[in-house]
């Protein structure tokens, strides 16, 4: 495999939430290959989708070497990030987090769900540059794996190239079609995305005792064209700024006048 010597990064920290095992895992150190001089893997020992920027505070960490710079953990997406930087890596910290590459979108409000956008939120707490990257799919059984391998180093060579004041992180998405096929990178906003609502779905196990399971449900929501569904759903990739701040400023106003206003009654 031949790779560009012109590294942006000297050490990168790659983690997931679908497992250290995924087949996006894999992708994403063929992206990372591309970039840096020095790749370390630590990712969950099992699929940890849906953990969103948790961490476990209430049972042990359990660490296991795969091999040398690589370890899974038992634990979420945001224990790997931790336990990477402030332990496995506390004498040569991370310049850059890569998570993913997540097998499906990560788009609008389903972000603040996401193991694989949690692990770069994660990394924003601690002061590293972070991106989560997400391919998408129509099919489960088809997904395009070729084109965030295709057009992974590129977008993330672009991308560390931009200015950082280490107030934000990435959440990139990659379109279902194929890379000759895909459109430009374009920074976008998260918007609503695709989540209508989350229901649950209730069945009888053998022996006989209820069991449950949540689903997210899809359909059409009003997505501005500058917005990372809209910019996918074009063939376009799409590349969100995200931060922890999430006042509503129009709320903040009107519920700070009818509390002043409570007042004065």
């Amino acid at each position: 495999m031949q790779h560009n010597n012109d590294h942006l990064v000297q050490r990168v920290l790659l983690t997931n939430d679908d497992g250290i095992d995924a087949p996006g895992l894999a992708v994403l150190e063929h992206i990372a290959a591309d970039l840096a001089r020095e790749v370390w893997v630590v990712a969950p020992e099992h699929d940890q989708s849906g953990t969103s920027h948790s961490i476990s505070l209430h049972a042990p960490l359990r660490v296991r070497r795969h091999a040398e710079r690589r370890f899974a953990v038992m634990g979420t997406p945001g224990d790997c990030v931790v336990m990477a930087a402030r332990y496995l890596m506390r004498d040569a910290p991370p310049d850059l987090v890569l998570s993913g590459v997540n097998k499906g979108a990560n788009l609008g409000v389903e972000t603040v769900f996401s193991g694989t956008v949690g692990a770069a939120m994660t990394g924003l707490l601690l002061g590293l540059r972070s991106i989560a990257l997400s391919q998408s799919f129509t099919r489960r059984d088809q997904v395009r794996w070729d084109t965030a391998r295709a057009l992974g180093p590129d977008v993330v060579r672009r991308l560390l190239r931009a200015p950082w004041n280490g107030q934000f992180c990435l959440n990139v998405n990659f379109p279902d079609v194929d890379p000759e096929a895909a459109g430009p990178l374009q920074v976008s906003h998260q918007g609503a995305g695709l989540l209508l609502d989350i229901g649950v779905q209730s069945a009888t196990d053998p022996r006989s005792v209820a069991y449950h399971w949540l689903t997210f449900q899809r359909g059409a929501r009003d997505n501005a064209a500058d917005s990372e569904t809209a910019i996918v759903a074009a063939g376009g990739i799409s590349a969100t700024p995200m931060r922890f701040e999430r006042t509503d400023d129009s709320a903040f106003d009107l519920l700070r006048s009818a509390v002043e206003t409570s007042l004065q009654r």
